[in-house]
């Protein structure tokens, strides 16, 4: 006979002073203990971390007490220590020029569709657009882009880069792309619907950007799915108050808005 249940304990979460702290370096492999996700730390803060299995999916986690399992083993994750001072970097992931004094803007230009667009370009690559001397600008859509680069008068040393939304095969805005032809004129763009969906999830701690029907404003089909009680200016600010990094933001605009800085600061 037993003395007492053997089972009134959780089994994985043994008694106080037992369970070893573990640093949630990225990479670190480990299960949730509660849910089973396994996956490896791709993020971290002060409050909750975020594990990544192997098919890509994401989920964030608080940073409990004997919540994760190691190895089989129960631990509790805390968030690694500040690494060694090195180069400041900005919030592009550049080395931060210090003492910056923004250079004179060159005549070459960055276009992109909204003042949203504008605003999480200036957030995140602000200070490497200054220290390139380039200006960016906002269009309010692209249905007049043809016209517009015409004006603008593209030539050598005088380039203009253009980020366009929902730049997919078959769409409005790839057809109206394709019309544009000068060799001193990039047009990238990415496949989300709006600049909001190109902040990641996490970030915001939402599984995911919710699917909006066809017919439905796509901000306010958003909020109404997230049940926010906000009008989209207000849900903007929210979700641009999120982001600090680069890394808060999906590689399919991270990597075109590095290669329109590229293409107009070549030669120029």
């Amino acid at each position: 006979m037993y003395e007492g249940d053997v089972l009134a304990e959780n089994w994985r979460r043994p008694g106080k002073g037992k369970i070893p702290k573990v640093p949630a370096e990225l990479g670190l492999v480990v299960e949730d203990a509660d849910s089973g996700f396994c996956g490896a730390v791709v993020a971290c803060d002060k409050e909750a971390v975020t594990l990544e299995d192997r098919f890509g999916k994401r989920r964030l986690f608080p940073l409990a007490p004997a919540a994760f399992l190691l190895e089989g083993k129960t631990v509790t994750l805390v968030r690694p220590a500040a690494a060694p001072a090195g180069p400041r970097r900005s919030a592009s992931g550049s080395i931060a020029v210090e003492g910056l004094r923004a250079r004179v803007a060159r005549e070459s230009r960055i276009y992109v569709e909204g003042v949203h667009d504008a605003a999480l370009v200036e957030k995140i690559w602000g200070h490497d657009l200054r220290v390139e001397g380039v200006v960016v600008e906002y269009l309010e859509g692209v249905d007049d882009l043809p016209a517009i680069v015409a004006e603008f008068g593209p030539e050598p040393g005088r380039r203009l880069g253009v980020l366009v939304d929902h730049l997919v095969p078959g769409s409005k805005e790839s057809r109206i792309a394709a019309e544009i032809t000068s060799p001193d004129v990039l047009v990238v763009g990415h496949p989300f619907v709006d600049i909001w969906q190109a902040v990641k999830p996490s970030v915001l701690r939402i599984p995911a950007w919710p699917d909006v029907p066809r017919g439905v404003p796509w901000k306010e089909g958003v909020i109404a799915a997230l049940g926010w009680r906000l009008e989209p200016a207000d849900a903007w600010r929210r979700i641009l108050g999120a982001v600090s990094t680069f890394a808060d933001l999906e590689p399919e605009l991270l990597g075109r808005v590095e290669e329109l800085i590229d293409f107009v600061t070549e030669a120029s």
